[in-house]
């Protein structure tokens, strides 16, 4: 009899102790836990990005990162934010800095892409074409605002940016002995898959001697630009001839992003 007397005892004491603890609890009914607002604006984000609004789940991460700058998972949210940004950029979805274009009689990919300051690489990611030819009619999202680049040389930070809005960061190598010029140059070449010339010698494309990786974007700055890699390990130093340093897949992006006559900063 005591033994079940003080199971009894002891069931009431842990009822009493909920009771008091979460008093709108009653026996039979499931106990609410409130979930903070930065789990809520969470769960929408992932909700948003699951049914394809782009848009939206965006707006939500790049919230996140303003409302709860302490948070330890903000590099997280800035991260999921930035692969959206580019994630709608070669999508079909048409955002403020966009428009829907409709191809008129002589139009050709250049063409549109030169007058809108944007890539023809661009234009058909978006608009999911694997060819050059287009027909009077046909109508294609196309990019409408200019793009910056702007480097840090002491983060070994690259800053994709539209107007003020950080569209995505990248970490790069920058020259050795801080031999990165400071300024702002303008990007005038670029080629994929570069040849990189050495001692006069002319060194292929894809050979582990050719440091340029599979992009280069050239400045008006003779002799320097942005560049792929075949030591990604050096990414995040101060490491490079005076050039700026990309992983191969970064570049590849970045490449397909900015077009000829994009500006670049460069800051210490």
């Amino acid at each position: 009899m005591g033994k079940k007397n003080d199971v009894f005892i002891s069931a009431a004491c842990a009822l009493a102790a909920v009771t008091f603890l979460f008093p709108g609890c009653k026996p039979g009914k499931e106990m609410i836990v409130a979930r903070g607002p930065e789990k809520v604006l969470l769960e929408q984000a992932a909700g948003f990005e699951t049914t394809g609004n782009l848009i939206a789940a965006r707006d939500a991460y790049q919230k996140l990162v303003a409302d709860f700058p302490n948070n330890k998972e903000i590099a997280d949210w800035q991260r999921r934010a930035e692969q959206l940004n580019v994630k709608l950029l070669f999508s079909p979805v048409v955002t403020p800095k966009s428009v829907t274009y409709v191809v008129q009689a002589g139009d050709s990919l250049e063409k549109i892409a030169r007058e809108h300051a944007t890539t023809v690489e661009m234009i058909k990611r978006a608009n999911s074409i694997t060819e050059d030819k287009i027909f009077p009619g046909m109508k294609l999202k196309v990019w409408n605002a200019p793009f910056s680049i702007f480097v840090d040389k002491s983060q070994n930070l690259l800053l994709l940016k539209s107007g003020e809005e950080i569209v995505k960061s990248y970490t790069v190598a920058t020259g050795s002995n801080n031999s990165t010029p400071v300024g702002k140059f303008k990007i005038v070449e670029k080629i994929v898959n570069p040849t990189w010339y050495k001692n006069n010698k002319a060194i292929p494309a894809g050979t582990p001697e050719n440091i340029l990786g599979t992009r280069w974007m050239g400045w008006d700055k003779e002799g320097y630009g942005i560049h792929g890699t075949t030591d990604p390990g050096s990414l995040g130093k101060q490491a490079t001839a005076g050039c700026v340093r990309m992983s191969n897949q970064d570049v590849e992006e970045l490449y397909a992003i900015v077009p000829q006559g994009t500006e670049v900063q460069i800051v210490d």
